[in-house]
């Protein structure tokens, strides 16, 4: 008797959210939920490179906001999104920070490994969302 097969990631859309407290382990809290829903979703492929962009935009928010930061991980059309909802209004630039040595390799290291990333106002209320997609 022959297993069914069990559908493509593509064949489905889903999402997940995540909401952190302002506290240092929240960046190792999000890279385990990261991989534990892609594992779940057989998208062992982007598992790496997620877990990794997950915890430099959690990483950010922790070290620049105040308050807690809110994970979304949706998948849609092939593509993985990931953002990372603060409080602060401040939208991060790339090679912020004194010298460029200190601050910004995250998200230089986001903008090498993702196909896309940007940064935005929250939709409502005040605070920014940092997000990332990666093709599946």
């Amino acid at each position: 008797m022959n297993k069914p097969t069990p559908p493509s990631p593509s064949d489905n859309s889903w999402e997940y959210s995540l909401t952190l407290p302002h506290h240092s382990i929240g960046s190792g809290v999000a890279r385990s939920t990261v991989r534990s829903i892609l594992t779940r979703h057989s998208l062992h492929s982007l598992t790496d490179t997620a877990e990794l962009l997950t915890s430099e935009l959690c990483g950010n928010s922790y070290r620049y906001a105040a308050g807690p930061a809110t994970v979304l991980v949706r998948w849609r059309d092939s593509t993985l999104h990931v953002g990372v909802r603060d409080g602060s209004d401040v939208l991060p630039c790339p090679t912020s920070g004194g010298s460029g040595l200190e601050g910004g390799r995250g998200l230089l290291l986001v903008s090498h490994c993702a196909q896309a990333w940007g940064s935005r106002p929250a939709p409502t209320g005040p605070g920014k969302v940092t997000w990332f997609e990666l093709h599946g």
